[in-house]
């Protein structure tokens, strides 16, 4: 679920592996037998140690030692459940950026149609947008050197870089007999996670697609706007989070509380004083109780969830759409040595009437099932009410003022 960054060096894992490794079989026996180290004992850093040698010694191929230790320490942490994650440097990286909502780069969300690298949308006034590159553009080479099929992370390191630096894109478009290349200027990218319109004179309209640092300030602006251009006063907001992955808890803490004046949003208990926490609402509901109604689906996990529950439990909202994921538990990035970290899963997130929506997720108050557009994915596309039943039905709710708020008992 959300990935909240915590300063803590986080050495055991890796010190005691390493430590294992370099043991002698003497060593071994000379410590006492209730002796631990990192909570392992001799018995268990022995056998740790004799795996690996057995591999290093007998394995077909010559495997490095580094490599093996992190395949070791992966396969540790991914053994947890299906959340927890070892991040080498790179992947460390981009949980960060993914968390900030900024980078350097060129402004291009991209992601895998058929095993192939396609944009799927660039970012407004890009460096993407502005040199003509298109949604649909699959990207075949990057500085003169073609791309593994199905190799996003390695294409999506390589479009980043230092502010100023060039870097040349070659991609295959429809109806385009030969590649086409684009020589982009990498400058700083806000990513920006709120899209919003107005549907109609006084009803609202705004789409999360990830939860990031800056959502809840993007979302609340983005409102503003649309109540400070409507020609009548705001009667109503349609919150689309289908397809919304989840993200930075802290993010769907103040997304929610921009609607809320007083109640519970969200709490989490865990073994550690970090990972029990709970989140109230504070005065200030920015629609000032115009209705709410959220959109979800089976893809709106996390964060997502949080924001969902907190107002359906709070009476607030209408949920409507689909059943959704079922993701409630908060992972914690715990910074290694040399770049590297581990997200580690730390707490379970509980609504505000005390559910646990994990692995059951969250069931709407009105249970619409999606055609039209699918909201295959995550990028700024405007809402069409003609294509889109689920859209069509909350702006009906919201019209005839026949809203449906259950909230969980």
């Amino acid at each position: 679920m959300s990935l909240k960054t915590r300063g803590l060096l986080v050495l055991a894992i890796g010190t005691a592996m390493g430590f294992a490794l370099s043991l002698g079989g003497g060593l071994l026996a000379d410590r006492k037998p209730q002796q631990q180290v990192y909570g392992l004992t001799p018995a268990q850093l022995s056998q740790l140690a004799e795996v690996m040698q057995r591999v290093r010694q007998d394995y077909v191929e010559p495997v490095d030692s580094d490599v093996l230790l992190d395949s070791a320490i992966r396969g540790m942490i991914a053994g947890l459940d299906p959340h927890s994650q070892f991040l080498d440097a790179g992947e460390y990286k981009e949980i960060r950026i993914g968390a900030s909502g900024s980078y350097t780069g060129v402004g291009l969300e991209v992601g895998l149609r058929a095993g192939a690298v396609t944009v799927l949308a660039p970012i407004a006034d890009s460096p993407g947008e502005r040199a003509g590159v298109i949604s649909g553009d699959i990207i075949i080479g990057i500085n003169g050197q073609g791309l593994d099929a199905g190799d996003i992370a390695s294409a999506v390191s390589r479009l980043r870089g230092n502010p100023g630096s060039t870097v040349r894109v070659e991609v295959l478009r429809e109806h385009e007999s030969a590649p086409l290349e684009f020589a982009l200027t990498r400058e700083h990218i806000v990513v920006t996670s709120v899209t919003a319109q107005l549907l109609r004179p006084g009803l609202l309209y705004s789409r999360i697609s990830q939860f990031n640092d800056a959502t809840a300030d993007q979302l609340e602006t983005a409102i503003r706007g649309l109540q400070d251009s409507s020609a009548t006063p705001v009667d109503g907001l349609v919150l689309d989070l289908r397809n919304n992955p989840g993200g930075v808890l802290e993010a769907a803490v103040a997304t929610s509380d921009l609607f809320l004046d007083a109640g519970n949003i969200v709490s989490g208990k865990g073994r550690t004083e970090e990972a029990r926490f709970t989140h109230d609402a504070q005065l200030g509901d920015i629609l000032h109780g115009a209705p709410l109604v959220v959109l979800v689906n089976g893809e709106s996990a996390s964060a997502s969830e949080i924001v969902a529950g907190a107002l359906q439990d709070n009476h607030r909202a209408t949920i409507l759409g689909t059943q959704t994921y079922g993701k409630g538990v908060v992972q914690t990035v715990m910074p290694l040595a040399n770049g590297r970290a581990i997200k580690l899963t730390t707490s379970r997130y509980f609504t505000p009437s005390g559910r646990s929506i994990n692995e059951t997720g969250i069931t709407p108050d009105v249970v619409v099932e999606a055609t039209g557009n699918r909201y295959h994915f995550r990028v700024a596309t405007p809402a069409d009410p003609a294509t889109d039943i689920q859209l069509q039905t909350a702006m009906r709710q919201l019209q005839d003022h026949h809203l449906v708020q259950s909230g969980a008992e």
